[in-house]
C-alpha cells in the first residue's frame, strides 16, 4: 500500500536557485493530494513526476508564496483537456483569494473548480483514511495544519491455522477477517479471535504549514510516522521567528519530541539557508535525532506500520532526483 510524500518547494517567502516556494504532494494508492501551490509548482510537478490528474489541493493559508502557482496550474490543466472537477480547500476566509487566482487565468476553464473553506477540527472522510485539520499560529493569519491519517487496518488472518481448524477457504475466511463469528458446515462455531491478530495502526503524515510552535501541532502529530514542520530560521534568529510567526529548527524539534513522532522533516527555509542548511539540521538533531532538512524533489515512502520499528531510520529511503 504505497504512501509517500514528495517535496516540491521548500523555500520560505521567495524562491532561490536551489529551492522553490511552498508545495508538496502526498501520494497514496495512486491518489495525489497537493498541499499549497506556490509560484512554479507546476514545473516542479513535471520535474519530479507528480501527476496533474489530482482532484484536491489543500491550502494552509493564502500568503502569496503558498498560492501564486495556482493560476498557471489551472491553465495547464485546461490546456490538457481536463473535464473533471478540481476541489480547492482552505481555511476560513481563503475563498476570496483562491477565486482571484482562478479568475487571473482569463478565459473560462474547461472544468469546474469548487472552493471550500474549512474550520480547524474538520475531518474529511475518504474510503480508508481521513484528512484532519488543526489550528496553527502564524502571525494572526487564518492558517491550518493538516494530518493525513489512515484508519487502522484489519489484523493479520492466519490461513494455515484456518485450514488446520477445518474452516473452508472462501467466504467464511472473509467474514472471519472482518470480525464475524461463523458457523462451519459441521456445526462448530469459530471466533475471529482464534484466527485474526490485533488491528494494525494506520500511518499518519502531519503538515504544519507556516506556524509558531503550538500545542495543537503536538496533539495532531501524536505518534505520527512523519511530521513536516516549518523551520524558517536557526536559533540565532529566534526573535525574528517570533516577530514573523515562524519557527526555528530547534523549536520544530521540540514539537516532534513532545508529540512522540517517528520522524521530523524540516521545510520552509529562509533563503539565507538555501544552500547552507547544516546549522538547521544540527540544531534540530540535538533535540530530536531523527530529523532531516528537506530539499526540493525529496521523496519519502512510509512503510506499513507493522514493518517499521518505532526508532528505525533506515526503513525510510529518499528517492533520487
Amino acid at each position: 500500500m504505497p504512501f509517500s510524500i514528495r517535496f516540491l518547494g521548500t523555500s520560505a517567502a521567495r524562491p532561490t536557485v536551489e529551492r522553490g516556494v511552498s508545495a508538496l504532494a502526498i501520494v497514496r494508492e495512486g491518489e495525489t493530494l497537493l498541499f499549497d501551490c506556490g509560484e512554479g509548482t507546476q514545473r516542479q510537478m513535471m520535474r519530479y513526476g507528480v501527476s496533474f490528474g489530482l482532484d484536491d489541493i489543500f491550502f494552509t493559508h493564502t500568503h502569496s508564496d503558498h498560492v501564486l502557482g495556482l493560476t498557471g496550474l489551472l491553465r495547464t490543466m485546461a490546456l490538457q483537456g481536463r473535464t473533471d472537477v478540481l476541489r480547492l480547500w482552505g481555511p476560513r476566509g481563503s475563498g476570496k483569494a483562491l477565486r482571484q487566482c482562478i479568475s487571473l487565468g482569463g478565459d473560462r476553464l474547461s472544468f469546474p473548480v469548487t472552493v471550500t473553506e474549512i474550520e480547524a477540527g474538520a475531518a474529511l472522510q475518504r474510503t480508508d483514511y481521513q484528512i484532519l485539520t488543526f489550528p496553527v499560529d502564524h502571525a494572526g493569519a487564518r492558517a491550518l495544519g493538516y494530518a493525513v491519517a489512515e484508519f487502522d487496518r484489519l489484523g493479520r488472518f492466519n490461513p494455515e491455522l484456518a485450514r488446520d481448524m477445518g474452516v473452508p477457504e472462501g467466504p467464511l475466511w472473509g467474514r472471519l477477517h472482518k470480525g464475524e463469528t461463523v458457523t462451519l458446515p459441521d456445526g462448530r462455531t469459530v471466533s475471529p479471535d482464534d484466527l485474526v491478530g490485533a488491528a494494525r495502526r494506520g500511518r499518519k503524515i502531519v503538515l504544519t504549514g507556516d506556524t509558531r510552535p503550538c500545542e495543537a501541532t503536538v496533539a495532531a502529530a501524536w505518534d505520527a510516522d512523519l511530521l513536516v514542520h516549518e523551520a524558517t530560521f536557526a536559533d540565532d534568529e529566534a526573535e525574528r521567528a517570533r516577530e514573523t510567526g515562524h519557527s526555528t529548527a530547534a523549536e520544530a524539534a521540540r514539537i516532534a519530541k513532545g508529540a512522540s513522532a517517528r520522524r521530523l522533516v524540516l521545510t520552509h527555509l529562509s533563503a539565507r539557508y538555501s544552500r547552507d542548511w547544516g546549522m538547521l539540521e544540527q540544531e534540530a538533531r540535538a533535540i530530536f535525532a531523527n530529523t532531516q532538512v528537506a530539499r526540493d524533489g525529496l521523496e519519502i515512502e512510509l512503510p506499513l506500520s507493522d514493518e517499521l520499528a518505532h526508532d528505525t531510520v533506515d526503513a525510510y529511503h529518499d528517492a533520487p532526483d
